[in-house]
């Protein structure tokens, strides 16, 4: 008779149920994994036999034979573990096979019989959730999976553990959820002498969620206003928070369990390959645009990285999700992310002053921002020139306003746009709003409409970029306070939009 397991397959942030099916037949003594198994599925029988040992439970002397069902399915990872040793268990009538088939197992065995922490535990909860199925996992991973309130995780710390509890001796405490970490700022808005023009820029692009470039001298100060974008951004909502987290949870970035409310802010390096950037490598990985997911991805030194990494954010940022397609995975994440890039003027990085730029102006500008192509610039919502900033101003007192104060105007306007957008699903912010959505809301006035045509004939803006004008006016609208979409802010969205930056 076959005994039953269950677990799940990971493709993307989706797991997929696998039914572990074990039978013992007669037969030359052996110990088979089919279904599809990769290279640590398959040493899991060796790991699962010493483990039986160690809890003095030997195998009999005949044919054991295991199937991870669908067959078809590629089966990759460690936590296969568990769900085998289950079955073999259920099938030697050492634990109650019902009791077992209405559990979704995962966990990593090691030799002594205990329990090894895996990725991917808050997916597989979801996922046992929606089967109507308890959670069995390594006693690290009942934190994280506990999150998910619909179903009942069960930690536990050996395989020991897991029979007595099946046995009825010992039975198992849910798990709790884990802390959820609030990480202090330490960096403030204040910090940065002067660039108010760039300072508004950021206020706009965290209100919106609108892509945002800056050019400026090396020093200017573009990365330490980047840097302080996590501070103005209000916190995960329970839903983004549940996303962003699966999806770290897959490339093992949870700390002990716990759950961060902050918005995640990714700087990957401008060497980092396609792979990194976009996803991909051994199982079709999450990158980094999908671990900045609901959150900020800042791209430094952003013409250095190279042209076919750059050309690939053209989609995701229009789609917000990316596919990463392979010969034996085809796995979709998602990546609403907030770009924030960076850039010098040229190459040397002194093109706006005379008495430090290279003899090639203005001939070097345009040869380096260049390597960003029109398509892509075409993404970004708002342009900022930095412009270099005295050493006289840098013993100036502290100015303009807080993180905080900048964080409570963010957050108003987030929650203005969270009512605006609460019959929608795919929309959460004004970027996100398109086609017939955006007319209703971002519609000017009569003299904005006059002012947006006269500027869309006279500089030829693209359909794009005639709609990320519209969409920034309705954030900047929603800053003041105002339902309606007025001329001013319309004038303040274009002047974000026409700066050469190539001449700068």
């Amino acid at each position: 008779m076959v005994a039953r397991a269950y677990t799940v397959a990971f493709e993307g942030v989706d797991a997929r149920m696998v039914e572990v099916q074990c039978a013992i037949t007669a037969g030359l003594p052996a110990f088979s994994i089919v279904g599809l198994p990769d290279k640590a599925v398959s040493e899991a029988r060796d790991r699962v036999r010493a483990a039986l040992t160690a809890m003095a439970l030997a195998l009999p002397s005949k044919r054991i034979t295991v199937n991870l069902s669908p067959a078809d399915l590629p089966k990759e990872g460690s936590h296969f573990d568990l769900p085998i040793a289950l079955a073999l268990l259920a099938a030697l009538d050492v634990v109650p096979r019902d009791e077992v088939e209405r559990t979704v197992a995962l966990g990593e065995m090691s030799l002594d019989g205990s329990l090894v922490p895996v990725l991917g535990a808050l997916p597989a909860a979801m996922a046992a959730a929606e089967a109507d199925r308890a959670l069995l996992c390594p006693r690290a991973c009942g934190p994280e999976a506990a999150w998910v309130g619909a179903t009942q995780v069960l930690a536990a710390g050996s395989l020991g553990e897991v029979v007595r509890h099946y046995t009825g001796q010992s039975p198992l405490s849910p798990a709790e959820p884990g802390e959820v970490t609030a990480p202090a700022q330490t960096r403030d808005l204040r910090d940065v002498k002067g660039q108010e023009r760039a300072k508004r820029a950021l206020e706009i692009a965290a209100a919106g969620r609108h892509h945002m470039l800056m050019v400026g001298a090396p020093g200017s100060g573009k990365s330490m206003l980047a840097a302080r974008m996590p501070g103005i951004l209000p916190p995960l909502e329970p839903v983004e928070a549940l996303e962003t987290s699966m999806i770290h949870s897959l490339s093992g970035l949870l700390d002990e369990g716990g759950i961060s409310r902050t918005r995640p802010f990714r700087e990957p390096h401008h060497t980092a390959s396609m792979a990194a950037i976009v996803g991909g490598g051994r199982g079709a990985k999450p990158g980094e645009i999908s671990l900045a997911h609901n959150g900020v991805l800042f791209m430094d030194e952003f013409p250095e990285f190279p042209r076919a990494v750059l050309e690939t954010l053209r989609q995701p940022i229009e789609t917000g999700e990316v596919v990463v397609a392979r010969a034996n995975a085809h796995m979709r994440y998602p990546c609403r992310f907030l770009l924030v890039a960076a850039a010098n003027p040229c190459k040397c990085g002194y093109l706006a002053d005379p008495s430090r730029a290279c003899a090639r102006v203005p001939q070097c500008g345009e040869d380096y921002l260049g390597r960003i192509s029109g398509p892509l610039m075409d993404r970004f919502d708002l342009r900022v020139e930095v412009p270099p900033v005295a050493y006289t101003d840098l013993n100036l007192p502290e100015s303009g306003d807080s993180s905080a104060d900048v964080a409570k105007r963010v957050a108003a306007a987030r929650a203005v746009q969270s009512a605006r957008f609460a019959g929608h699903e795919d929309a959460r912010s004004n970027a996100d709003a398109e086609g017939r959505l955006l007319d209703e809301i971002a519609t000017p006035d009569a003299e904005g409409r006059a002012l947006l045509s006269r500027v869309a004939e006279r500089f030829g803006l693209s359909a794009r970029g005639f709609h990320r004008v519209m969409r920034v006016a309705r954030t900047i609208a929603d800053l003041d306070g105002s339902a309606q979409v007025c001329k001013p802010h319309v004038a303040e969205a274009v002047s974000f939009r026409l700066v050469s930056l190539k001449e700068t």
